[in-house]
């Protein structure tokens, strides 16, 4: 199967959603969190330090090189990118627990490894992080970041303090969204990501992604059965240390877990696309990402999309840099907004969460894959209508002016939040040029890219005050609704921003103590 197949064959549209038939089996909706039920857990510190820094300035670039990586920091980590951040309890006893980073239909399908040997306060060994009870759990002992380095064709892991590992459990997500939960796995562990990079960054830990390694040995090396669960992404952490002895092979391990639910619903489509998407050996990682290969072709920035030399260009003011409310506050206050307002946000507001929306990364490929096309509805001194982001000029460009709240609506699957909100932003790219250019690993990294730009644009909006939601859409619509300057794109994600009407966050409870407040 290749990507263009897949994507086609999960794409939305009015007459698919309509005779789908899928309805939702809550006797078999599965557990959020996996629990290995054979290994002791070793409880996480319960008082976490807050990130010492303004949200914007922690997206605007990182912190000074920490001179090491302690428990305390990498609790931090894991506890702002997966964490259980905040409940609510309703009457008769029951309880939802939100976590640091969005999720698609609230699912939670991205699990957190972390292979760790110079963190001080922790044995060497390969680690489960289960937010459920704030634990790890040792799943492999001694250092591994040797096995991990050739298996990723980086030998800079072997000398790192910590990588830290993302997984998707398919069944988990494949519960409500059948097999288009392939695309979910990267829109909702490139939302986790936008907060790990921010966090580890605040933390001087350094971070850098990586997207390319032998997925069937890193999977090995993690006792996950690649039929139900997968690697999806690598973040190495921390100063360089001693490099970790050479690599020697890795027994099989299989430790038991609990049941995510008394039975599953196997979706082919999901295992097809994640096999046609690996990479079988080293050489192959190295070959896919060499140097003057397609990310080199790609440019190390966003591109630049189409410019029309006639066309109606609206200059956005200068991203805020500070904006008062620290990064741990940000994201303990994040919750996906329920329902919108129609009050306007501001040119500035807005700008802000694009410039965020489009930083750049450390990472082993570029980011900039994706365009952002926009509908305005109530944004302060820029008209309502269509736009596409120029984000080397920091502008909008007009498409089509006119009121498309009702046309929002109906592209973001006919639910008001796509019309509601004061702007929706659409991510489109060339998925054809991305899989000539990457393989069809390249729609992984058009999805990731996507789900990271949203998350980043999740945490300015809730760093200013206001809110945000992503949204699944009707595929060719948008792109249909931005062309011609779309033709030729592929519909990714959407992220809607706004303020929220009254009753239209959720407002919770912290489960964990904040030592004290972090400074603007």
């Amino acid at each position: 199967m290749t990507a263009r197949e897949y994507h086609d064959r999960t794409a939305h549209s009015p007459a698919s959603v309509r005779t789908s038939g899928h309805t939702l089996e809550w006797d078999i909706k599965p557990f959020p969190f996996k629990v290995y039920s054979d290994l002791p857990a070793i409880p996480l510190p319960r008082e976490i330090d807050p990130p010492a820094i303004d949200a914007l300035a922690a997206l605007a670039g990182p912190a000074p090189a920490a001179p090491k990586l302690g428990l305390g920091e990498l609790t931090a980590v894991l506890y702002y990118a997966a964490g259980v951040t905040r409940k609510k309890t309703y009457p008769g006893g029951g309880e939802v627990l939100f976590r640091a980073a969005a999720s698609t239909g609230a699912l939670f399908q991205t699990e957190v490894y972390v292979v760790v040997s110079a963190v001080s306060g922790l044995e060497a060994g390969l680690y489960h992080f289960c937010p459920g009870d704030f634990a790890l759990r040792r799943v492999r002992p001694g250092d591994v970041r040797g096995a991990l380095a050739a298996f990723a064709a980086d030998d800079s892991l072997a000398r790192r303090a910590a990588t830290v590992l993302l997984t998707g459990i398919y069944w988990r997500n494949a519960w409500k969204y059948q097999a288009r939960a392939y695309r979910h796995l990267f829109w909702d562990s490139g939302t986790m990501l936008a907060n790990l990079l921010a966090v580890a960054g605040a933390l001087g830990l350094a971070p850098r992604l990586l997207t390319g390694f032998v997925d069937a040995e890193v999977n090995r090396l993690l006792g996950v059965d690649a039929a139900r669960e997968a690697a999806l992404e690598l973040v190495a952490l921390g100063p360089d240390t001693a490099p970790a002895p050479v690599a020697v092979p890795l027994e099989a391990v299989e430790h038991a877990t609990l049941p995510l639910s008394s039975s599953e619903v196997d979706y082919p489509l999901i295992r097809a696309i994640h096999t046609a998407s690996s990479l079988p050996t080293a050489d192959a990682v190295r070959a896919w990402r060499r140097p003057g290969g397609p990310h080199a072709a790609m440019g190390g920035d966003r591109p630049t999309v189409a410019n029309d030399a006639g066309a109606r260009v609206v200059a956005l003011p200068a991203p805020r840099k500070q904006v008062g409310r620290g990064l741990g506050e940000t994201i303990q206050r994040r919750g996906s907004t329920r329902r919108f307002g129609h009050a306007a946000l501001t040119a500035e507001e807005l700008g802000t969460a694009l410039w965020a929306a489009t930083r750049g990364l450390e990472a082993d490929v570029p980011a900039g894959l994706i365009d952002l096309y926009l509908v305005v509805n109530a944004v302060e001194g820029v008209p309502a209508g269509a736009y596409v982001y120029r984000p080397t000029t920091h502008a909008l460009e007009l498409l089509a002016a006119g009121d498309f709240r009702n046309r929002s609506a109906y592209l973001c699957l006919e639910q008001p939040l796509g019309g509601d909100a004061a702007a929706v932003i659409y991510f489109l790219a060339r998925l054809d040029e991305l899989t000539d250019l990457f393989g069809d690993r390249g729609y992984r990294l058009a999805n990731l890219d996507a789900g990271l730009a949203g998350g980043r644009a999740y945490l300015a909006a809730y760093a200013q005050g206001f809110g945000a939601s992503g949204l699944t859409f009707y595929d060719a619509d948008v792109v249909q609704f931005f062309s011609p300057h779309a033709a030729g794109k592929d519909a990714i994600f959407v992220t809607a921003l706004g303020r929220s009407a009254a009753d239209g966050r959720v407002t919770i409870d912290s489960n964990l103590t904040l030592r004290g407040r972090p400074s603007a």
